[in-house]
């Protein structure tokens, strides 16, 4: 799973602050021409990943 698909995926189990801040940067990240898959897009992942615990089965 790319780190975008699994951002989306989780997304419901962020807090609402932390859900908007990782979209913000992505999004800005995006229209300044990043790619998705950019390690930077990873790097907030394992930021949001912080917050929830996610099983990796």
């Amino acid at each position: 799973m790319k780190p975008i698909e699994e951002l989306t995926a989780i997304a419901h189990k962020l807090p609402l602050p932390v859900l908007q801040d990782v979209d913000g940067r992505i999004r800005d990240w995006l229209a300044s021409g990043g790619k998705e898959n950019h390690p930077y897009i990873e790097q907030q992942l394992r930021f949001a990943r912080h917050f929830v615990k996610v099983d990796k089965a």
